[in-house]
């Protein structure tokens, strides 16, 4: 992975020491399957089960920085998968903080849970299980909110739980494609901006 980790800050991906050690503190090999625990350090998707994959690292730091990581952060993340992405989050803001994961597939939550409790994320990370379009209201507001899965319109329940000043980064379907925005919440309006184009599983 540190040679993974390099090449993505030579290519400006990874901009930040923060993300840089959070890339480099957790082990992807425990948060894919037993098949491809010899691709764990590749930069590319892999599959996991219910039709879900780990996303590429280079997409799991771009996001991360896009956040702008920083300890005391709440993070909501749409789309568990396995729990890595929850987990390089709460290394960047250095357990400090609160980062609440909502997956739809109940035995996707589960194998996230044990994931992250076995590699002690347990009390910095919650994993529920449910529909990540509505988010989690309970614990709003948030300071930032990442969605792993491309969705053609944002939900709106994720926009009202984003707290002022936040930002959401979310992948959206569109005519030709897909495409990553970051959208930022200021005096209760939403501006979006356009970050690159991507492949996500559809948000379900």
């Amino acid at each position: 992975m540190q040679r993974l980790v390099e090449m993505l800050e030579r290519e400006g991906v990874i901009k930040s020491d923060r993300v840089k050690r959070a890339m480099l503190t957790v082990p992807r090999e425990e948060f894919v399957t037993p098949d491809y625990i010899h691709a764990a350090c590749e930069d590319r998707p892999l599959p996991l089960f219910a039709g879900a994959t780990i996303s590429a690292p280079h997409m799991v730091a771009m996001m991360c920085e896009l956040v702008k990581p920083r300890p005391g952060m709440k993070i909501l993340e749409v789309g568990t998968g396995s729990g890595y992405h929850a987990a390089v989050c709460a290394e960047a803001i250095e357990r400090r903080g609160k980062i609440y994961t909502v997956e739809i597939v109940r035995e996707l939550a589960i194998y996230a849970a044990q994931n992250l409790e076995r590699l002690g994320y347990w009390g910095v990370v919650e994993v529920f299980h449910g529909d990540g379009k509505l988010g989690l209201p309970k614990y709003a507001p948030y300071d930032a909110i990442i969605v792993t899965a491309a969705t053609p319109q944002v939900p709106t329940p994720l926009v009202e739980q984003l707290g002022e000043g936040g930002v959401m980064v979310i992948p959206m379907e569109e005519y030709l494609g897909q495409a990553l925005y970051i959208l930022t919440k200021r005096g209760g309006q939403v501006e979006k901006k356009f970050v690159t184009h991507v492949l996500f599983v559809p948000l379900r």
